[in-house]
């Protein structure tokens, strides 16, 4: 399976909703904390967004908490 990389703030609902789920379905990933962690906010800016989540994978991104696009995405 490729990596999953979720894009978060210590702010943000549906982050914490988006990793739980990843979590529920045994998905591993690779948190990337905006607040924190100036680089993954510059990644994120390149990408070309401004808010979060954003999950990763396979080249493909997710904005916002989709539960539908994740389970495509991730073939779940």
């Amino acid at each position: 399976m490729e990596e999953v990389i979720i894009y978060t703030s210590n702010t943000c609902p549906y982050c914490t909703l988006a990793k739980n789920y990843l979590t529920e379905k045994g998905i591993e990933y690779t948190e990337k904390n905006i607040q924190t962690d100036k680089e993954a906010r510059d990644e994120l800016m390149k990408m070309g967004h401004m808010g979060v989540p954003v999950l990763v994978s396979n080249g493909q991104e997710i904005v916002g908490f989709d539960k539908q696009k994740i389970d495509q995405l991730l073939g779940k």
